[in-house]
């Protein structure tokens, strides 16, 4: 039997934001395929010795299968470490089914996202009561043309968060989009270059307004993402809706309300 093919999410680039199971499985691995021109190469330090460790950057997808394949009659664990998270924009079900036709098992450990990164790094919050309970993942149109209905600008029209992945150098289709659905110019736009990145993360904060020319002053030209949200900024609001969760007021089964707001049940 073939030895078991791991897609493993590296995560957005800080190596110790790795899960423990892939930190674990990279520890073990007789073979390393990972994605170098998104995922930091730190990523493998917990390689064994003698671990087979290649970068897919100049790979077609025939040849990462091949690779893969081949390695998995050498070894009993074998890693794909991709960026994030591999059920996001990554190439993870075009690869399975390469495995698949091999007869190859494989499994899958997620990852935190670059979105997830960079609110983290912002110190920003995608959703807020009564303001929005809804976040979107989407990109805009490149040379991967978007499915019907899926246009930024119908997913704007929700007014809810978007978390905008692969469009930096697609900035000005970002306006667009964003004005086309009715978003006024001062609308808060955050964005996060190499979010979580020791040394490389930057973060640049503008308006619908401003957004484009503060990247561009800034230089950031890749592995960015956009975040649009009426939560942005949320930290210095005077005046906040609460959670229920956590309200006096509010009874559920861990906690009975208390009759007078503030006062212990």
């Amino acid at each position: 039997m073939p030895g078991t093919v791991w897609f493993v999410g590296a995560g957005p680039g800080d190596p110790e934001l790795l899960t423990v199971k892939g930190r674990d499985l990279i520890a073990r691995a007789g073979a390393i395929l990972f994605a170098g021109s998104l995922v930091n190469e730190a990523a493998t330090r917990w390689a064994p010795a003698g671990c087979a460790i290649a970068d897919s950057k100049d790979m077609t997808l025939q040849q990462m299968g091949r690779w893969l394949v081949a390695q998995a009659q050498q070894h009993e664990t074998v890693v794909r470490l991709q960026t994030g998270d591999p059920a996001l924009y990554g190439t993870l079900i075009e690869v399975v089914q390469a495995l698949d036709a091999a007869g190859v098992p494989l499994a899958v450990v997620p990852g935190v996202s670059s979105a997830m990164a960079s609110a983290a790094a912002a110190v920003e919050s995608f959703t807020l009561p009564e303001v929005t309970q809804s976040v979107i993942f989407t990109r805009v149109e490149g040379r991967t043309p978007m499915p019907p209905g899926e246009s930024l600008a119908e997913l704007a029209r929700h007014r809810c968060t978007l978390c905008i992945f692969l469009s930096i150098t697609l900035l000005h289709k970002v306006e667009h989009g964003l004005r086309e659905a009715g978003w006024p110019e001062d609308a808060p736009v955050l964005v996060v270059h190499k979010a979580s990145w020791p040394g490389e993360e930057r973060i640049v904060r503008g308006t619908l307004h401003d957004i484009k020319q503060r990247c561009r002053d800034a230089g950031i030209v890749s592995q960015a993402m956009i975040i649009a949200s009426p939560t942005l900024g949320a930290r210095d609001w005077p005046e906040l809706a609460k959670s229920k969760l956590y309200d006096a007021t509010f009874s559920h089964r861990f906690r009975r309300a208390s009759l007078v707001p503030g006062e212990p049940s």
